[in-house]
């Protein structure tokens, strides 16, 4: 098992290759991109699931929307670079709506143990077929 340090060195190094003024700051924040203010707090980051689940709330919502094509191209970049997936736009726009924001610890944990396999997040057809 890799260290969060190892971990959040590896995320440095993927960002760099699209953002090179990524940097943490005295606030112990990790600026990935501080001209589009994409950024999220390392103080409660103590293992890489930890980690995970922050790119997962944090860079998921720049990677679809938000910011111009440019950016959610390049954020798309290091997402998919860092953990390791091929996520499309329309699948981030998925991923955001049920883990964005850090909306749901619980689920971003099972999503990130399943592998990243999308079928664990909610389905919204079948949702609304559920409501009827």
């Amino acid at each position: 098992m890799t260290s969060v340090k190892t971990e959040l060195n590896r995320l440095i190094e993927i960002t760099e290759k699209v953002s090179p003024k990524v940097f943490i700051n005295h606030n112990n924040e990790l600026i990935l991109v501080p001209t589009k203010n994409i950024y999220f707090r390392l103080e409660d980051v103590k293992t890489d699931l930890d980690l995970k689940c922050k790119v997962l709330a944090w860079l998921s919502r720049p990677s679809c929307k938000g910011v111009g094509h440019y950016w959610q191209k390049r954020v798309l970049q290091i997402f998919n670079g860092f953990l390791g997936t091929n996520f499309s736009k329309e699948e981030m726009d998925n991923v955001y709506t049920h883990l964005g924001n850090d909306v749901n610890r619980e689920l971003s944990i099972s999503f990130v143990e399943s592998g990243y396999d999308l079928s664990v997040l909610p389905n919204e057809q079948r949702l609304s077929e559920d409501a009827q």
